[in-house]
């Protein structure tokens, strides 16, 4: 008879970080031992509620676990107490400080309840657009009613804006038909229309008394990782503010494919995913809102962007066909729809508009980064990549165009490393090596001044060092490399022991310590184990292998000029990406990160109606690759683990560092062959 399970696994969101635990032991202290950040400024007495954190139900196939409200012990008398005195916990909290852990959990730490909460870094990037917005403001006087003449008020209305604003055949949105006779009587027949244009025509989807000369619109990315919203006046094309959030799915998966996989093993999973993007969304809307002093009704037109998969969770459609050959869209097209039918809390008569998908896996985040970068109006040969958990690449001119996307991972988010974390104050974003000593200098985010700086530890006394961000891993594997501390082939010498402290041996392999914790804050120590680089490796050379499957099908052996989009390609320094082989070998000052530049896509969709036809005429000549189908894919995958890469020439990188001279680890305890490795890694990336 098997002996019943004395510990549990427990996995926190969205910081990916997870450990087993005796069973009994309180939420809060086991987030304390896994580094995982829960406010508790009472000491765990129950009296401050900021503990506060959220169960995710059902089964996670990735992470091997079976997760329910049941494994945590009743409500105590604690968190009773605690409602008593403060009448408020959302439905489904538990305070970490009372809830006992009684089986595996999947722990979402509540984003409204963090202090250190993650960074969000997709503001409005600055971009002059041309406003011609698909809806517009159009004020009208109306002629009275008349026995001789009897016309029906919204008869009369349409007239008007046919007469006075040259519409052609304009109608009006149903709902607004019970009020439109008060409406025009409280403003003495002179009113102001909302009008939007669509593919069906003209239509008034508001209306107000007298003249209001004030109407807003949203642009909204929907990633994986996070959530960006941007107010902007639909009358001067201004950003009024903005607001971002990290995406409440992640704790149902970190990455898109567990997300797929938790719908399809739990049958409320779709709702669930939608239900969570729609409120965050809300939620965003009323920060932007109230941030610019406006009222929610003046929000009368709304553009979407997203990822396969994040555009169909949001639209409340099953993306299970994504998840496997030949990865079918429901749809791809550009859709208009009613804010009503998406329970946006916008004015009730605002449109929606979502760009067009562009393949299974390049979603209308890409058709937004390629609105706002325009390769198709050039000569050069551009890479638009958006480095995220799933890659999305356009590459070409304004000849042709070829798109395609790779499975990178969530390594790059810092799911996965083992110091990793979100973009946060206290993760570590840079990272310089000496060359003769090995010791490192290190940047976090929240403290402008280097780990060598004798400010530092002031400087940092409030957030502490927490943890390595997706910036700071690129940075730590480039200088580790370019250190000698690891060879070409990703593997951290333990020759270097003799020479450094840093270099450790754990287990059947080395690490490198990048970051000695202070006893005295509890800070734990930050390691770069060889499977954190062997998870940086498989992500790069899944996006690379991409990249180059587009190249080849262009015929070229080199771009003119690469942009990094989304908020952590805007991070990225270029060279480190060079230098790890995330891109082709490119002038440096050709490299440029290019912010959020799906959001800004979106934007341009918002302000100028243009801009939607545009890109739903591009789209459809864009040529899709399914890297998955590929043959030579894994060839480019096996050639691109190598750093930077193991067949091609990096010449315009070799101008601007000295790379080591290719040599094998005399120290590493690794044992294995590592083609053999490599080719299965290959493997499980393509499939």
């Amino acid at each position: 008879m098997t002996a019943p399970t004395k510990d549990a696994l427990v996995l926190f969101m969205p910081s990916g970080r997870r450990g087993r635990f005796a069973l009994g032991t309180p939420v809060l202290d086991a987030a304390r031992s896994l580094g995982v950040y829960i406010e508790s400024v009472c000491g765990g007495r129950g009296i401050c509620g900021r503990c506060q954190i959220q169960v995710a139900e059902g089964q996670f196939a990735k992470h091997a676990i079976t997760s329910s409200h049941d494994h945590l012990s009743a409500f105590s008398e604690t968190e009773a107490r605690y409602v008593a005195k403060r009448g408020e916990l959302a439905e489904q909290r538990r305070l970490s400080c009372s809830a006992l852990i009684q089986g595996d959990l999947v722990v979402d730490v509540p984003q409204d309840v963090q202090i250190n909460r993650q960074i969000v870094r997709k503001r409005a990037e600055t971009r002059a657009i041309e406003r011609d917005p698909a809806t517009q403001l159009c004020y009208v006087e109306v002629e009275e009613p008349d026995m001789e003449k009897p016309l029906g008020d919204a008869d009369r209305l349409l007239k008007a804006l046919a007469d006075q604003w040259h519409f052609d055949a304009p109608r009006i949105d149903f709902a607004l038909l019970p009020k439109l006779q008060g409406v025009l009587r409280e403003g003495a027949w002179k009113v102001t229309a909302a009008v939007n244009v669509g593919p069906s025509g003209a239509e008034v989807i508001a209306l107000w008394p007298g003249l209001h000369n004030f109407a807003c619109g949203i642009a909204v990315d929907i990633g994986s990782t996070t959530i960006a919203c941007h107010l902007s006046s639909l009358l001067s094309g201004r950003t009024l503010a903005s607001a971002g959030a990290p995406n409440p799915q992640i704790r149902f998966g970190e990455d898109l494919m567990s997300r797929v996989s938790y719908v399809m093993m739990n049958p409320q999973g779709r709702e669930a995913m939608t239900d969570a993007v729609r409120d965050a969304i809300g939620v965003l809307i009323g920060k932007v809102c109230a941030e610019a002093g406006i009222a929610a009704d003046d929000i009368v037109d709304c553009v979407f962007v997203g990822n396969p998969i994040m555009h169909h969770l949001f639209l409340g459609i099953d993306p299970t066909e994504l998840g496997g050959a030949p990865f079918a869209l429901t749809i791809s097209d550009a859709l208009h729809l009613r804010a009503s039918d998406l329970d946006l809390p916008v004015n009730a008569g605002a449109r929606v508009y979502t760009l067009p998908c562009i393949a299974g896996h390049v979603g209308a985040d890409s058709a937004g980064a390629t609105l706002s970068e325009g390769p198709h109006r050039g000569d050069d040969i551009t890479l638009l990549v958006d480095v995220g958990t799933n890659a999305e690449i356009v590459l070409g001119n304004k000849d042709r165009l070829v798109a395609a996307s790779s499975p990178t991972g969530p390594a790059f988010e810092g799911a996965e490393i083992s110091g990793g974390q979100r973009a946060a104050p206290g993760a570590i974003e840079r990272v310089r090596i000496d060359r003769e000593t090995l010791e490192p200098r290190i940047k976090v985010i929240g403290c402008d001044e280097w780990s060598d700086d004798p400010s530092f530890a002031e400087n940092t006394e409030g957030v502490g060092v927490t943890g390595i961000c997706g910036s700071g891993i690129i940075e730590v594997i480039g200088e580790m490399f370019l250190a000698g501390i690891i060879n070409a082939d990703g593997v951290i010498d333990g020759a270097f022991a003799a020479k450094s402290d840093r270099i450790v041996a754990t287990g059947r392999t080395f690490s490198y310590v990048l970051w000695r914790g202070d006893d005295a804050r509890h800070a734990q120590d930050i390691l770069i184990l060889q499977t954190d680089v062997r998870a940086i490796q498989l992500a790069k050379a899944a996006l690379y292998a991409g990249t180059r499957l587009l190249m080849d099908r262009l015929g070229i052996d080199h771009v003119d000029r690469i942009r990094l989009a989304g908020a952590f390609g805007n991070y990225i320094d270029p060279k480190y990406a060079m230098v790890i082989g995330l891109v082709p070998d490119c002038p440096l000052d050709k490299i440029a990160g290019v912010g959020n530049a799906a959001g800004t896509g979106a934007r341009m969709a918002l302000l100028n109606k243009g801009y939607r036809h545009e890109i739903e005429d591009l789209v459809r000549r864009i040529e899709k690759i399914e890297t998955a189908l590929e043959p030579r894919f894994q060839e480019h995958f096996v050639n691109a683990m190598a750093f930077p890469n193991k067949t091609e020439l990096f010449p315009n990188l070799a101008a601007e560092v000295t790379l080591p001279v290719p040599q094998e680890s005399t120290g590493s305890r690794a044992t294995g062959d590592g083609r053999r490795r490599r080719g299965r890694a290959a493997r499980r990336a393509s499939a």
